[in-house]
C-alpha cells in the first residue's frame, strides 16, 4: 500500500493511546483451562491444513505455555522477530484506533476469553481468536509488513468513506485467506485457524468457491459474518499478497468503487481465476448447522 495511500503523520492522539488500552486481565483457572482445551483441539486439526508460516509462528512464540499467554512475554519475543507487540483492549475497538495500532506494529487483542457455553463459536473476537489466530502470523516478516501497511491504508479509506471495501480485503485475507503451498491449499486467516469447523471446510469441502486473489474484485465482494464462507480467495505467497496491495493507488480505486458491494458471496465472474468452482451445497442447505461435516 503505497505512500499515496497514507499521508497523515502517525502522531498519537491521547484518546487513541489512553482510552482503549488497558492492562491484560488476570485469568482464573477456568479461563486457563478453556485456553488449554481450545489450543489442544486446534492442534489436532491444523497440521496439513494450516500454512507453514503459522505453524512456525506457533513454535517461535511457544503459545502452549499452559493457560492464557502473557502479552508482555509474547511481545518481547515478537519484537525480536518482526518489531511487533500485542496490546490489550477490552473488546472490538473503533476503526481509527484499530488502524492506528496496526500502523505502529501493535496488534490489539481482546482481553476476555470465551466461556464453555460459547466454546465452539463466539462472534466477537476473544483472546484466543486474537492471540492464537492472528499473532503467530506476525512472526513472518512479509505478512507483518502487510499488516502495518493495512493499518496505514485505513486512514485513506476513512477519508473516502470506503471502510466497507477495505474491510472486505481484511476479511478475505487476514481473517479467511488461503495460500497455495506446493500446489496444496493451506489456511493463513485467523478466522479459519482459530475455529474447528472452518479449518476443514476451507481447504477440503467441495461447497465453497476458491478463487485467486484480485484486490479490486475482493473489495467489491460481500462476505458472511456469522457462518462458514461461501468463497475463499487464494494467494500464491505472502510476497504476492504484499505486492498486490502495497503498490496500489487506492485513492483512484476508491473513486471508482460504489458505496455498496457489487458481488454476492457466492458469485463467480468472468475475470475470476478459479481454482475450484464450489457446489454451494452448504449454503443451499441453509448454512450454519446444516451439516456437521464439510460438504
Amino acid at each position: 500500500m503505497s505512500e499515496d495511500v497514507y499521508t497523515a503523520p502517525l502522531q498519537r492522539p491521547a484518546h487513541v493511546g489512553e482510552d482503549w488500552l488497558e492492562k491484560q486481565s488476570t485469568y482464573d483457572s477456568e479461563d486457563d483451562a478453556i485456553w488449554n482445551d481450545l489450543y489442544a483441539r486446534q492442534m489436532e486439526l491444523l497440521p496439513g491444513r494450516a500454512c507453514t508460516a503459522f505453524m512456525r509462528g506457533l513454535d517461535k512464540l511457544n503459545l502452549d505455555r499452559g493457560g492464557v499467554p502473557d502479552f508482555g512475554e509474547i511481545s518481547e519475543e515478537l519484537k525480536q522477530q518482526t518489531g511487533w507487540s500485542v496490546v490489550a483492549v477490552p473488546a472490538l475497538v473503533p476503526d481509527h484506533v484499530f488502524f492506528y495500532h496496526l500502523a505502529n506494529r501493535r496488534f490489539p487483542a481482546g482481553n476476555f476469553i470465551r466461556t464453555r457455553e460459547t466454546f465452539d463459536y463466539i462472534q466477537e473476537p476473544d483472546v484466543f481468536h486474537d492471540v492464537f489466530g492472528h499473532v503467530p502470523m506476525l512472526t513472518d516478516p512479509v505478512f507483518a509488513d502487510y499488516m502495518e501497511a493495512y493499518g496505514k491504508a485505513g486512514w485513506r479509506a476513512m477519508q473516502y468513506n470506503r471502510l466497507k471495501a477495505l474491510g472486505a480485503l481484511y476479511w478475505y485475507t487476514v481473517e479467511f485467506g488461503l495460500i497455495l503451498e506446493e500446489g496444496d491449499l493451506r489456511a493463513y486467516g485467523a478466522g479459519i485457524l482459530s475455529g474447528p469447523t472452518e479449518v476443514r471446510f476451507s481447504v477440503e469441502a467441495k461447497s465453497p468457491n476458491r478463487i485467486m486473489l484480485d484486490v479490486d474484485r475482493v473489495m467489491r465482494t460481500d462476505y458472511v459474518i456469522s457462518d462458514l464462507q461461501n468463497t475463499y480467495f487464494v494467494i500464491e505467497s505472502f510476497e504476492d499478497l504484499f505486492h498486490k496491495t502495497e503498490g496500489r493507488d487506492f485513492a483512484k480505486l476508491y473513486e471508482r468503487l460504489p458505496m455498496h458491494f457489487t458481488y454476492a458471496t457466492t458469485a463467480v465472474i468472468d475475470t475470476d481465476d478459479v481454482i475450484q468452482l464450489g457446489t454451494q451445497e452448504y449454503a443451499l442447505r441453509g448454512g450454519r448447522g446444516s451439516s456437521a461435516r464439510p460438504v
